[in-house]
């Protein structure tokens, strides 16, 4: 049975009732940095299980935070960061950075991307906070099986 994981990041403090319906049955939640209020996470988790990073904007010794996840999830070995500490990141420099890792799964850029590369994915949920810039806000939804991982951005408004 396929297990399908909900992917957010980038809220700044804000939750949308939006998101937290995107992400209504997902047996995980994976928070990829710039939370900006332990509320957030405490939302989320009445939806499902919540595993978070901290982002640039956010205080690293919030005790829910860390730099970096690592899970596995039906054989794939997932990654997760804010992607700050590589700078400006992009699918490329992940790629290059984590090598282990099959699922990458970052925020900090606000732009929803999905990258696949010799059977890696690369996933940026987008950011769900508060509009910047010329971004929709938006979430993903990752089902994943053994050797199948399907990607779908959702628009949140």
């Amino acid at each position: 049975m396929p297990t399908t994981i909900g992917l957010i990041s980038d809220t700044h403090g804000l939750l949308r009732a939006s998101a937290m319906h995107a992400l209504d049955g997902v047996a995980l939640i994976l928070h990829a940095g710039d939370v900006g209020s332990r509320d957030v996470l405490i939302e989320l988790a009445a939806v499902a299980p919540v595993q978070a990073v901290y982002g640039n904007l956010d205080d690293p010794h919030t005790p829910e935070l860390e730099a970096h996840r690592w899970l596995s999830v039906e054989g794939w070995q997932m990654h997760v960061s804010h992607g700050h500490e590589v700078g400006r990141p992009t699918p490329e420099t992940l790629l290059h950075r984590y090598p282990e890792a099959g699922i990458l799964v970052f925020g900090h850029t606000h732009r929803a991307v999905v990258h696949r590369a010799g059977g890696r994915v690369v996933v940026n949920p987008g950011a769900a906070g508060p509009r910047r810039f010329d971004v929709v806000p938006s979430v993903a939804r990752v089902t994943l099986s053994p050797g199948v991982a399907e990607v779908e951005i959702v628009e949140i408004d």
